[in-house]
C-alpha cells in the first residue's frame, strides 16, 4: 500500500452515505442471580435484576457505519407490534433513519431474549417468523428500496442476511439491479440459504466455512491455493468484483483482478467474537466506498475486527481508536 493518510480518510467517512437492507432484529438482554431450584420442574429460577434491548442483526451494521459518522438509513420489513416500536426508537436513538423501515401485520419483530446469570447465559428465547416475506411485503420493501435509492443517491448498499425472510429472492435480484443501474456499489454479507443468488455485486463477503461449505469442499488448512481457488469457483457462479474472505483467527483474503493477499490478524486479547463480523462487513463497505482501494479495505477491516473483539458483547467499533490502530499498523 502507497502512504495514506488516515485522518483525511476518516474525516471522508461523513461524507459517505450506506445503506442497509436485511434482517433488523432486537436483542433483549434479562440478567439476575440464581438461589434456588423451581419447585414446579427441575429448572433454575432467575431472579431478574436487570433488562436491556439493543439493536441486533443487520442493525448492528448500522450502527458500526454510525460509528464512522456516516449517514446510514435501515432499509427492512418488521412486525407491526410492540418489540417493531422498541427497535425503530433504538435505532433513531442511534442516528439511523428508519424513513424506509416498514411494518407488516403478518409478521412479527425478531426479538432473541438472553438470560444470564454470573455472566453465563441461562437460556436464549427467539421470537421470530422467518418464513420469506409475502407477495405484498415484498413489493412494498422494493418499492421502498427504489425511493431510498433516487431520494438518497447512497454511495454504498450493504446486503444483510441473517436468514429470517427479509431478502427474498426477488428483493436480492431488485436490490443489485437497481444499485447497478445507479451506479451504487454493494457489500454482501451472506448465509448458506440465498448464497448463490448474490450475482454481480461488488464485495462478496462470506467467513471461510460459509464458503467451504457453499462449494462442498472438505479440504483442511489455509492456503494461497486453496482459496484462490474458492475466489474463482466463487466468481464463477457470482461474477461478483472482489472476494472478501474472513478466516477466524487466521485473519482475512481478498482477491480481486489480479491482486490476492492473506492478512493475518493482529495479536490481541479476545474477550468476544460476537458482532465482529458485522463490523468487518461495515468497515470494508466504508473504507471501498471512501478510497476504492482493495487491500486498504482488508487491512482496516481486518484490524476493526480484532478491536471490537477484545470488548465484551457486541460493540460497536470505536472511530477514535481504529483511527489511531491503523496509524500505528499500517503507516
Amino acid at each position: 500500500m502507497s502512504q495514506i493518510d488516515f485522518e483525511y480518510l476518516f474525516n471522508s467517512f461523513k461524507k459517505i452515505k450506506v445503506g442497509v437492507i436485511g434482517d433488523v432484529m432486537l436483542d433483549t438482554y434479562w440478567w439476575g442471580k440464581v438461589d434456588r431450584i423451581s419447585p414446579e420442574a427441575p429448572v433454575p429460577v432467575v431472579s431478574v435484576s436487570k433488562r436491556e434491548q439493543r439493536i441486533g442483526g443487520a442493525g448492528n451494521v448500522a450502527l458500526n457505519i454510525r460509528a464512522l459518522d456516516a449517514t446510514v438509513h435501515a432499509i427492512t420489513v418488521l412486525g407491526d407490534d410492540g418489540d417493531g416500536a422498541q427497535l425503530i426508537k433504538l435505532l433513531k436513538d442511534h442516528n439511523i433513519h428508519t424513513e424506509f423501515v416498514l411494518n407488516s401485520n403478518s409478521r412479527i419483530t425478531t426479538n432473541k431474549i438472553r438470560i444470564i446469570s454470573r455472566n453465563q447465559h441461562m437460556m436464549r428465547l427467539d421470537a421470530e417468523i422467518t418464513n420469506m416475506l409475502s407477495p405484498e411485503d415484498e413489493a412494498k420493501l422494493i418499492t421502498a428500496f427504489e425511493k431510498y435509492v433516487t431520494n438518497e443517491k447512497p454511495h454504498i448498499v450493504i446486503l444483510e442476511d441473517y436468514n429470517k425472510g427479509v431478502l427474498t429472492e426477488k428483493v436480492i435480484e431488485r436490490v443489485i439491479q437497481i444499485c447497478k443501474d445507479n451506479k451504487v456499489l454493494t457489500a454482501v454479507d451472506p448465509k448458506r440459504k440465498n448464497f448463490f443468488l448474490y450475482k454481480n455485486v461488488t464485495i462478496f463477503k462470506p467467513n471461510l466455512h460459509e464458503a467451504k461449505e457453499a462449494l462442498n469442499i472438505i479440504t483442511e488448512g489455509i492456503t494461497d491455493s486453496l482459496l484462490n481457488d474458492i475466489h474463482e469457483a466463487l466468481h464463477e457462479k457470482l461474477g461478483h468484483d472482489i472476494s472478501f474472505i474472513t478466516l477466524s483467527e487466521k485473519g482475512v483474503y481478498y482477491h480481486s483482478n489480479t491482486q490476492q493477499e492473506i492478512i493475518p490478524t493482529h495479536i490481541r486479547s479476545i474477550a468476544d467474537v460476537s458482532g465482529a463480523g458485522d463490523t468487518v462487513i461495515a468497515v470494508a463497505a466504508m473504507v471501498y466506498a471512501a478510497s476504492e482501494n482493495v487491500p486498504l479495505m482488508a487491512n482496516m477491516a481486518n484490524i476493526a475486527g480484532g478491536l471490537v473483539c477484545e470488548e465484551v458483547g457486541t460493540i460497536a467499533i470505536d472511530k477514535e481508536k481504529l483511527l489511531q490502530e491503523c496509524k500505528k499498523l499500517l503507516s
